[in-house]
């Protein structure tokens, strides 16, 4: 008898010794599911009605899968990816590739399948069958004795103005039959880049590697018609030159041509997709400036400066008095007001019982998701604290400037209503977390987000995080915690933008494309000298090193922009 563990171990070592496969065979792993039930949506078009219009083309989500073939790696057998067809699709649609994830995680994802649409009046059909099939690399060699377990993988050849839009693995040498997959008429496609390598496999004899990525489309801001398929590309170094790595061209995506974007979520969908999943943000216990509105701000004292008088001119509490449109050509800025250190002082704090989260609402994807940016604004952004070592050392002033805003972003699923994900804005940075890596409300579908002390980054787990070299313990600290300081974006928002339906009315501050606070010049790097000067004769030149490793906006920073000023605001978040 041999223990589950051992029996798992070999799980993974059947896929190399050809003697162990009749015994041991390999399980789909488990499903990922949200904490809570999904509501009902309030009626609307085709927000969450499993299927999306594209034009000439209909897609459905398939999230049911048929697990194939299962590759680990040979010198880790903790690491593993399993490869699935489309399962249970609805009547009439077709397959358009297979899928692939990693086994280190919870089974979530989806494919499209797709089916021409009634209404298509174009004379050349959507969706063609190919014409045959590239076999682009194998686990094994191509001897019976051994092709029983191997993994074969397969490009369909596309006709004459068709593409691929995904691979096929079978565990058979013989080619699919070519119902088994459809192309796409090029038109109907757009281009896609691969994005995160999942693993790169190796064949058993023949030693030749292929690398298998996760795809997403290469144009991707606001009003981008790329849509992600869900499929993966793979490739050996010699189908490529390595230039075009990032722009396959060997696979498309396909692209939303219906201009109505008729999947995005209408007004009450909306609200009721921030009051399911809209996040709670935790602030730090010892969190000293913390958020309010923008009108409460405004209204207790926020002045507009401009470089051509010495005026400070108090602002509206809307904003309406507020230089609107145009670039920031820094010739205004918002700023604290100079005659009165008590007011200042009062308004660096913020008020937490005003806050609210600002949500921006736009297109992802060419609208087959939506992504949900919620913006938080605070008055004053605090000092940073540098930790070398186990040293902490407050920089008195470095850090510190008037008004901050930051952001996360919600992505939810058009086809299925379901929160895919959340990037967490970080400084100059960001990550996105898939939703099976959240941290939840108990009992909710509300994910929760850590908002750094004095410098109100988000991220998704308390604790430290290092702005520098995590490695060398060197960096500026951004500490997280749970507290009773914190704002329930589910109902505390206003949405201040949905360019989409034309009809949200956006308030007057939001159009302010200068700056909201002035230009800051820091003498951190005087400070550390100094801290330098109080150090052992020995640590002094470690300490000059690792100061390379520290943020570039320890020298400065202009002041900061509002949100329709940043770039994620038309285009993608980072990734």
């Amino acid at each position: 008898m041999i223990s589950e563990i051992e029996r798992g171990m070999l799980g993974c070592k059947c896929l190399y010794w050809n003697n162990l496969r009749e015994f041991l065979p390999l399980k789909q792993p488990e499903t990922f599911s949200l904490p809570a039930s999904i509501p009902q949506w309030p009626s609307g078009k085709g927000f969450a009605s499993r299927r999306i219009s594209l034009g000439d083309l209909e897609v459905a989500g398939i999230t049911d899968f048929e697990f194939i073939w299962r590759y680990c790696s040979p010198k880790d057998i903790k690491k593993s990816v399993s490869f699935y067809k489309p399962d249970k699709l609805p009547e009439g649609f077709h397959c358009l590739g297979h899928y692939c994830q990693s086994d280190s995680r919870l089974l979530r994802g989806f494919v499209l399948a797709a089916r021409e649409a009634v209404t298509s009046e174009s004379r050349e059909p959507a969706l063609v069958k190919p014409l045959d099939y590239t076999l682009v690399w194998c686990s094994n060699d191509l001897s019976e004795e051994s092709n029983r377990e191997c993994g074969y993988f397969w490009l369909p050849q596309a006709p004459q103005g068709y593409k691929p839009i995904g691979f096929l693995v079978t565990t058979s040498h013989l080619k699919p039959e070519l119902d088994e997959v459809r192309c796409v008429r090029a038109d109907l496609t757009d281009k896609c880049e691969s994005h995160k390598v999942m693993i790169t496999a190796v064949s058993e004899s023949l030693g030749v590697p292929l690398f298998i990525w996760k795809t997403r489309p290469l144009d991707r801001g606001m009003w981008g018609k790329g849509v992600s398929s869900g499929t993966f590309f793979c490739r050996t170094w010699s189908m490529i030159p390595p230039e075009e790595d990032d722009h396959i061209g060997i696979i498309a995506c396909l692209k939303n041509l219906d201009s109505s974007l008729h999947a995005m979520p209408n007004i009450n969908q909306i609200h009721a997709l921030i009051q399911h999943y809209g996040p709670t943000v935790f602030f730090h216990p010892s969190e000293a400036y913390l958020p309010s509105s923008v009108s409460w701000f405004f209204k207790n004292g926020a002045v507009l400066c401009s470089s051509n008088s010495n005026i400070h001119e108090p602002v509206d509490e809307n904003g309406s008095n507020l230089p609107h449109g145009g670039t920031n050509d820094k010739q205004y800025w918002i700023d604290l007001p100079h005659n009165d250190e008590h007011r200042s002082t009062f308004l660096k704090r913020g008020d937490l019982e005003t806050a609210k989260l600002y949500v921006h609402v736009k297109p992802a994807f060419g609208g087959t998701f939506t992504d949900l940016a919620f913006w938080i604004f605070c008055p004053f952004n605090g000092p940073a604290t540098l930790k070398l070592g186990l040293v902490n050392y407050s920089l008195a002033r470095t850090g510190q400037h008037v008004c901050d805003w930051e952001h996360f972003t919600l992505r939810i699923s058009n086809l299925s209503g379901e929160l895919y994900s959340i990037y967490f804005s970080q400084h100059s940075g960001g990550e996105w977390i898939e939703a099976q890596d959240l941290e939840f409300v108990e009992g909710s579908n509300r994910a929760v987000v850590y908002s750094s002390r004095h410098g109100h980054a988000s991220f998704p787990r308390s604790g430290l995080y290092l702005q520098g070299s995590d490695m060398l313990g060197v960096g500026i600290r951004n500490d997280m915690a749970r507290s009773d300081l914190f704002v329930d974006s589910s109902s505390k928002y206003e949405i201040v933008a949905a360019e989409y339906l034309g009809d949200v009315a956006e308030p007057p501050w939001l159009g302010y494309m200068r700056e909201w606070g002035p230009k800051i010049v820091y003498e951190s790097r005087t400070e550390i000298e100094r801290l330098k000067e109080r150090l052992p004769l020995k640590l002094r030149t470690w300490v000059g090193a690792v100061l390379k490793k520290l943020p570039v906006e320890l020298s400065g920073e202009e002041g900061p922009t509002g949100p329709k000023e940043k770039n994620n605001w038309f285009g993608d978040e980072r990734w």
